[in-house]
Protein backbone atom coordinates (compact mmCIF):
# COMPACT_ATOMS: atom_id res chain seq x y z
CA UNK A 1 0.00 0.00 0.00
CA UNK A 2 1.21 3.87 -0.19
CA UNK A 3 1.95 5.52 2.20
CA UNK A 4 3.26 8.96 3.35
CA UNK A 5 5.72 9.01 5.80
CA UNK A 6 8.67 10.67 7.96
CA UNK A 7 12.08 9.45 8.89
CA UNK A 8 13.50 12.94 10.03
CA UNK A 9 12.00 16.22 11.40
CA UNK A 10 11.82 19.24 8.95
CA UNK A 11 9.88 20.91 6.17
CA UNK A 12 8.01 19.48 3.27
CA UNK A 13 11.32 17.98 2.27
CA UNK A 14 11.41 15.59 4.81
CA UNK A 15 7.87 13.76 3.29
CA UNK A 16 8.21 10.61 1.81
CA UNK A 17 6.42 8.10 -0.40
CA UNK A 18 6.28 4.83 0.01
CA UNK A 19 5.03 1.13 -0.50
CA UNK A 20 4.49 -0.73 2.25
CA UNK A 21 2.97 -4.37 3.18
CA UNK A 22 -0.84 -3.84 4.48
CA UNK A 23 -0.67 -4.45 7.98
CA UNK A 24 -2.77 -6.78 9.89
CA UNK A 25 -5.44 -6.12 13.14
CA UNK A 26 -4.32 -7.51 15.96
CA UNK A 27 -6.36 -7.72 19.35
CA UNK A 28 -8.59 -4.94 19.86
CA UNK A 29 -8.01 -3.92 16.62
CA UNK A 30 -9.57 -3.27 13.34
CA UNK A 31 -7.96 -3.11 9.98
CA UNK A 32 -9.51 -0.06 7.82
CA UNK A 33 -9.54 0.18 3.73
CA UNK A 34 -9.30 4.24 4.23
CA UNK A 35 -11.52 6.58 1.79
CA UNK A 36 -10.61 9.63 2.98
CA UNK A 37 -8.22 10.83 5.36
CA UNK A 38 -8.32 14.64 7.05
CA UNK A 39 -5.27 16.87 6.74
CA UNK A 40 -4.36 19.10 9.98
CA UNK A 41 -2.72 21.32 11.34
CA UNK A 42 -1.46 18.79 13.69
CA UNK A 43 0.04 16.85 10.50
CA UNK A 44 2.46 20.05 10.01
CA UNK A 45 3.71 20.04 13.51
CA UNK A 46 4.28 16.32 13.51
CA UNK A 47 6.53 16.66 10.56
CA UNK A 48 8.31 19.33 12.52
CA UNK A 49 8.91 17.50 15.40
CA UNK A 50 6.63 19.42 18.32
CA UNK A 51 5.33 16.38 19.22
CA UNK A 52 8.70 14.49 19.58
CA UNK A 53 8.76 15.02 23.04
CA UNK A 54 5.36 14.85 23.99
CA UNK A 55 3.77 12.87 26.69
CA UNK A 56 -0.03 13.34 25.23
CA UNK A 57 1.09 12.95 21.87
CA UNK A 58 3.92 10.19 22.16
CA UNK A 59 4.79 9.88 18.17
CA UNK A 60 8.08 8.89 17.29
CA UNK A 61 9.84 8.56 13.83
CA UNK A 62 9.74 7.08 11.50
CA UNK A 63 6.76 7.48 11.51
CA UNK A 64 3.31 7.74 8.75
CA UNK A 65 1.46 10.76 8.84
CA UNK A 66 -2.27 11.81 9.44
CA UNK A 67 -4.27 11.39 12.53
CA UNK A 68 -8.10 10.77 11.02
CA UNK A 69 -9.42 9.14 8.04
CA UNK A 70 -12.66 7.38 7.26
CA UNK A 71 -13.33 4.31 5.59
CA UNK A 72 -14.67 0.44 5.70
CA UNK A 73 -13.62 -2.23 7.75
CA UNK A 74 -11.13 -4.95 6.20
CA UNK A 75 -10.16 -7.18 8.87
CA UNK A 76 -11.14 -7.32 12.67
CA UNK A 77 -8.74 -8.76 15.47
CA UNK A 78 -9.91 -10.66 18.33
CA UNK A 79 -12.20 -9.79 20.73
CA UNK A 80 -13.47 -6.73 18.42
CA UNK A 81 -17.24 -7.12 19.45
CA UNK A 82 -19.35 -4.81 17.95
CA UNK A 83 -17.40 -3.59 14.50
CA UNK A 84 -17.80 -5.98 11.59
CA UNK A 85 -16.11 -5.86 7.32
CA UNK A 86 -17.82 -3.39 5.45
CA UNK A 87 -18.74 -1.14 8.20
CA UNK A 88 -18.39 2.28 7.39
CA UNK A 89 -16.26 3.68 10.19
CA UNK A 90 -14.22 6.98 11.08
CA UNK A 91 -11.67 7.64 13.70
CA UNK A 92 -9.15 10.12 15.48
CA UNK A 93 -6.12 10.45 17.02
CA UNK A 94 -3.92 7.62 15.97
CA UNK A 95 -1.35 8.22 13.47
CA UNK A 96 -1.59 6.52 10.02
CA UNK A 97 -4.34 7.69 7.95
CA UNK A 98 -1.60 9.16 4.82
CA UNK A 99 -2.16 5.61 3.88
CA UNK A 100 -4.37 3.10 1.86
CA UNK A 101 -4.90 0.91 5.20
CA UNK A 102 -4.67 1.61 8.52
CA UNK A 103 -4.36 -0.43 12.14
CA UNK A 104 -6.69 1.29 14.62
CA UNK A 105 -8.03 0.31 18.55
CA UNK A 106 -11.19 -0.78 18.25
CA UNK A 107 -12.67 1.52 20.94
CA UNK A 108 -11.73 4.79 19.27
CA UNK A 109 -13.32 3.97 15.98
CA UNK A 110 -16.93 5.26 15.66
CA UNK A 111 -19.66 4.33 13.15
CA UNK A 112 -20.64 6.43 10.38
CA UNK A 113 -24.69 6.92 10.06
CA UNK A 114 -25.71 5.76 6.14
CA UNK A 115 -26.87 9.30 5.25
CA UNK A 116 -23.60 10.75 5.82
CA UNK A 117 -21.05 10.66 3.12
CA UNK A 118 -17.41 9.10 4.34
CA UNK A 119 -15.73 12.54 2.95
CA UNK A 120 -17.80 14.98 5.21
CA UNK A 121 -17.15 11.89 8.32
CA UNK A 122 -13.41 12.32 7.83
CA UNK A 123 -13.53 15.94 8.07
CA UNK A 124 -15.70 16.08 10.94
CA UNK A 125 -13.73 14.05 13.50
CA UNK A 126 -10.66 15.74 14.56
CA UNK A 127 -11.87 19.19 14.35
CA UNK A 128 -15.41 18.37 15.76
CA UNK A 129 -14.79 16.37 18.49
CA UNK A 130 -12.00 19.15 19.14
CA UNK A 131 -14.44 22.28 19.01
CA UNK A 132 -17.00 19.82 20.86
CA UNK A 133 -14.55 19.55 24.00
CA UNK A 134 -13.79 23.42 24.06
CA UNK A 135 -17.45 24.50 23.79
CA UNK A 136 -19.16 21.86 25.72
CA UNK A 137 -16.77 21.22 28.83
CA UNK A 138 -13.70 23.46 29.07
CA UNK A 139 -15.68 27.18 27.46
CA UNK A 140 -19.08 26.03 28.83
CA UNK A 141 -21.27 27.89 26.25
CA UNK A 142 -24.31 28.55 26.75
CA UNK A 143 -26.78 30.81 26.96
CA UNK A 144 -25.79 34.57 28.51
CA UNK A 145 -22.36 33.40 27.95
CA UNK A 146 -20.31 35.69 25.66
CA UNK A 147 -16.85 34.38 23.76
CA UNK A 148 -14.36 35.01 21.52
CA UNK A 149 -13.32 33.24 18.60
CA UNK A 150 -10.05 33.40 16.75
CA UNK A 151 -9.20 31.82 13.12
CA UNK A 152 -12.66 31.62 12.74
CA UNK A 153 -12.55 31.12 9.46
CA UNK A 154 -11.05 28.06 9.82
CA UNK A 155 -11.77 24.25 10.12
CA UNK A 156 -11.67 24.43 14.37
CA UNK A 157 -13.00 27.90 14.72
CA UNK A 158 -15.80 27.92 11.88
CA UNK A 159 -17.16 24.58 14.26
CA UNK A 160 -16.59 27.03 17.42
CA UNK A 161 -18.78 29.54 15.92
CA UNK A 162 -21.51 27.14 15.13
CA UNK A 163 -21.51 25.05 18.51
CA UNK A 164 -21.33 28.71 20.28
CA UNK A 165 -24.46 29.84 18.45
CA UNK A 166 -26.51 26.25 18.61
CA UNK A 167 -25.54 26.39 22.42
CA UNK A 168 -27.13 29.85 22.86
CA UNK A 169 -23.88 31.67 23.68
CA UNK A 170 -22.81 35.44 22.24
CA UNK A 171 -19.66 34.67 19.59
CA UNK A 172 -17.80 37.12 18.83
CA UNK A 173 -15.17 36.20 16.05
CA UNK A 174 -11.44 37.48 14.49
CA UNK A 175 -9.89 36.50 11.19
CA UNK A 176 -6.84 37.54 9.26
CA UNK A 177 -9.25 38.92 6.06
CA UNK A 178 -12.17 40.57 5.43
CA UNK A 179 -13.32 37.84 3.20
CA UNK A 180 -12.67 34.88 6.20
CA UNK A 181 -14.43 37.71 8.38
CA UNK A 182 -17.75 37.20 6.07
CA UNK A 183 -17.58 33.57 6.74
CA UNK A 184 -17.58 33.80 10.55
CA UNK A 185 -20.49 35.88 10.25
CA UNK A 186 -22.44 33.00 7.72
CA UNK A 187 -21.36 31.00 10.37
CA UNK A 188 -23.26 32.71 13.26
CA UNK A 189 -20.88 35.42 14.59
CA UNK A 190 -22.48 38.59 15.73
CA UNK A 191 -19.34 40.55 14.44
CA UNK A 192 -15.74 39.40 13.17
CA UNK A 193 -12.75 41.30 13.15
CA UNK A 194 -9.43 41.26 12.05
CA UNK A 195 -6.70 39.89 14.61
CA UNK A 196 -3.62 41.83 13.34
CA UNK A 197 -1.92 43.80 15.20
CA UNK A 198 -4.11 43.35 18.28
CA UNK A 199 -6.71 45.98 17.47
CA UNK A 200 -9.11 43.37 17.91
CA UNK A 201 -9.04 43.48 21.77
CA UNK A 202 -10.09 47.25 21.55
CA UNK A 203 -13.27 46.45 19.22
CA UNK A 204 -14.25 44.07 21.44
CA UNK A 205 -14.07 45.98 24.97
CA UNK A 206 -16.10 48.32 22.90
CA UNK A 207 -18.43 45.86 21.51
CA UNK A 208 -19.03 44.65 24.99
CA UNK A 209 -19.34 47.65 26.89
CA UNK A 210 -15.84 47.42 28.11
CA UNK A 211 -16.29 44.43 29.83
CA UNK A 212 -14.88 41.85 27.51
CA UNK A 213 -15.99 38.30 26.61
CA UNK A 214 -16.26 35.51 29.18
CA UNK A 215 -14.00 33.12 27.59
CA UNK A 216 -11.54 33.75 24.87
CA UNK A 217 -10.49 30.19 22.29
CA UNK A 218 -7.34 31.38 20.71
CA UNK A 219 -5.54 28.68 18.54
CA UNK A 220 -3.12 30.94 17.08
CA UNK A 221 -0.88 31.74 19.88
CA UNK A 222 2.11 34.31 20.33
CA UNK A 223 0.99 37.05 17.95
CA UNK A 224 -2.55 36.96 19.77
CA UNK A 225 -2.59 35.67 23.24
CA UNK A 226 -1.70 38.75 25.24
CA UNK A 227 -3.99 41.08 23.36
CA UNK A 228 -6.62 37.85 24.04
CA UNK A 229 -5.93 39.11 27.59
CA UNK A 230 -7.19 42.42 26.63
CA UNK A 231 -10.29 41.00 25.57
CA UNK A 232 -11.35 38.95 28.45
CA UNK A 233 -13.30 40.09 31.12
CA UNK A 234 -12.28 40.03 34.90
CA UNK A 235 -12.27 36.58 35.90
CA UNK A 236 -12.74 35.27 32.42
CA UNK A 237 -11.20 31.95 31.24
CA UNK A 238 -8.70 32.01 27.93
CA UNK A 239 -8.32 28.57 25.90
CA UNK A 240 -5.13 28.41 24.18
CA UNK A 241 -5.54 25.18 22.35
CA UNK A 242 -2.98 25.70 19.69
CA UNK A 243 -0.36 28.17 18.48
CA UNK A 244 -0.28 27.63 14.71
CA UNK A 245 1.62 31.43 15.09
CA UNK A 246 4.15 30.22 16.99
CA UNK A 247 4.45 29.51 21.16
CA UNK A 248 4.42 32.25 23.57
CA UNK A 249 7.64 30.94 26.17
CA UNK A 250 7.95 34.27 28.33
CA UNK A 251 4.43 34.49 30.10
CA UNK A 252 5.02 35.27 33.74
CA UNK A 253 1.61 34.64 35.84
CA UNK A 254 1.49 37.78 37.23
CA UNK A 255 0.22 38.52 33.79
CA UNK A 256 -3.08 37.10 34.70
CA UNK A 257 -3.27 38.61 37.55
CA UNK A 258 -2.65 42.10 35.97
CA UNK A 259 -5.35 41.49 33.20
CA UNK A 260 -8.12 40.99 36.07
CA UNK A 261 -6.96 37.28 37.54
CA UNK A 262 -7.86 35.29 34.45
CA UNK A 263 -7.89 31.84 33.91
CA UNK A 264 -5.75 30.23 31.50
CA UNK A 265 -5.54 26.85 30.17
CA UNK A 266 -3.96 24.44 27.66
CA UNK A 267 -6.19 21.36 26.28
CA UNK A 268 -5.74 18.92 24.12
CA UNK A 269 -7.98 16.50 22.64
CA UNK A 270 -6.70 13.19 23.85
CA UNK A 271 -7.33 14.43 27.40
CA UNK A 272 -10.86 14.49 26.78
CA UNK A 273 -11.41 11.45 24.54
CA UNK A 274 -10.81 9.12 27.85
CA UNK A 275 -12.66 6.07 26.18
CA UNK A 276 -14.77 4.75 23.39
CA UNK A 277 -18.39 6.40 25.87
CA UNK A 278 -17.09 9.86 25.13
CA UNK A 279 -16.01 8.93 21.46
CA UNK A 280 -19.25 7.83 20.57
CA UNK A 281 -20.94 10.78 22.30
CA UNK A 282 -18.69 13.13 20.62
CA UNK A 283 -19.05 11.86 17.46
CA UNK A 284 -22.83 11.25 17.40
CA UNK A 285 -23.43 14.74 18.19
CA UNK A 286 -21.50 16.25 15.59
CA UNK A 287 -22.95 13.88 13.44
CA UNK A 288 -26.27 14.34 13.67
CA UNK A 289 -25.43 18.05 13.53
CA UNK A 290 -24.41 17.73 9.81
CA UNK A 291 -27.34 15.61 9.07
CA UNK A 292 -30.16 17.66 10.39
CA UNK A 293 -28.01 20.98 9.13
CA UNK A 294 -26.86 22.55 12.38
CA UNK A 295 -23.92 22.19 11.47
CA UNK A 296 -22.08 22.87 8.84
CA UNK A 297 -17.84 21.82 7.29
CA UNK A 298 -16.83 23.34 3.86
CA UNK A 299 -14.51 20.89 2.38
CA UNK A 300 -12.07 23.15 0.70
CA UNK A 301 -9.60 21.54 -0.67
CA UNK A 302 -9.10 17.80 -2.10
CA UNK A 303 -5.70 16.39 -2.56
CA UNK A 304 -4.03 12.93 -2.84
CA UNK A 305 -0.91 11.57 -1.82
CA UNK A 306 1.04 12.81 -4.75
CA UNK A 307 0.09 16.29 -3.57
CA UNK A 308 0.46 16.18 0.08
CA UNK A 309 2.75 18.89 0.10
CA UNK A 310 0.71 21.60 -1.99
CA UNK A 311 -1.63 20.52 1.49
CA UNK A 312 0.72 21.64 4.06
CA UNK A 313 1.93 24.63 2.00
CA UNK A 314 -2.19 25.60 1.81
CA UNK A 315 -2.04 25.36 5.33
CA UNK A 316 0.98 26.93 7.00
CA UNK A 317 0.36 29.73 3.96
CA UNK A 318 -2.89 30.57 5.71
CA UNK A 319 -4.75 30.17 2.23
CA UNK A 320 -6.81 27.16 3.28
CA UNK A 321 -10.35 28.03 4.82
CA UNK A 322 -12.26 25.46 5.78
CA UNK A 323 -11.29 21.35 5.86
CA UNK A 324 -8.43 20.20 3.28
CA UNK A 325 -8.87 16.31 2.70
CA UNK A 326 -6.72 13.67 1.24
CA UNK A 327 -8.91 11.24 -0.81
CA UNK A 328 -7.71 7.88 -0.52
CA UNK A 329 -9.38 5.75 -3.01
Amino acid sequence: MRVIQIDRYGGPEVLLRRDVPVPSAGPGEVLIRLAHSGINFMDIHTRQGKYAGSQTYPVSIPTTLGIEASGHVEAVGADVQDLRPGDRVAYCLVWGSYAEYAVVPAWRVVQVPAGLPLDLAAAAMFHGLTAHYLAEDVGRLGPGVTCLVHAASGGIGQLLVQLGTRLGATVYATTSTPVKAEIARQRGAVAAVLYENGGFADAIREMTAGRGVDVVFDAIGRPTLRDSFRATRKRGLVVNFGAVGGSVEDLNPIELGEAGSLFLTRPRLADHLPDAATIQRRAADIFSGLLEGALSIEITGRYTLDRIEEAHAALEERRSVGKPILDLQ
